[in-house]
């Protein structure tokens, strides 16, 4: 079970957005690369965001370039979650590929509030929200392990571990 404050956005939220270019090769370790999230389209997140708290954005969220930054950012600032009604593929992938939870659905991102508490319920598939309760599609079992492993660098890690002691 997912609980965490809403940060929400719009559409078309790009990774020059969500982690400027202009810090891709100087912004070293997770202190500095988080502290720069967002900061051209809400300079109050870096400083505010909990741990636990939710990204809801529109269409299209983390389009532009494949800056694996622009998902590492909001991990290392504790955020357990994005919601969006569609997600541009390689951001799709670099967020679950880091351990962030990417979940589509349309309805439940137009009904978030900005700063409302939002669920949401893994195993029952539902996002709660002030406005109603929101079913989500079910996510691959393969996705689901590289979430639960923390991302795929972990997942692969847990794999290979599991063969040697196997062998």
């Amino acid at each position: 079970m997912i609980r965490g404050r809403a940060w929400k956005y719009g559409d078309n939220v790009n990774t020059d957005v969500l982690f400027p270019g202009k810090y891709t090769y100087t912004a070293k370790g997770r202190d500095e690369i988080a502290s720069h999230a967002l900061e051209d389209l809400d300079p109050d997140f870096a400083s505010n965001v909990g741990v636990g708290d939710v990204i809801v954005g529109g269409r299209n969220f983390g389009c532009g370039s494949s800056r694996e930054q622009a998902a590492t950012c909001l991990v290392y600032n504790g955020v357990s979650a994005v919601i969006a009604e569609s997600f541009a593929r390689i951001f799709y992938r670099n967020a679950i590929n880091n351990g962030l939870l990417a979940i589509v659905c349309p309805e439940a991102a137009q009904a978030i509030q900005g700063q409302e508490y939002v669920s949401v319920d893994l195993e029952g598939r539902v996002i709660e929200c002030a406005s109603g309760r929101f079913a989500f599609p079910p996510l691959s079992a393969t996705v689901q392990e590289i979430l639960e492993a923390g991302g795929l660098v972990e997942q692969v890690k847990r794999r290979l571990a599991s063969a040697r002691s196997a062998s």
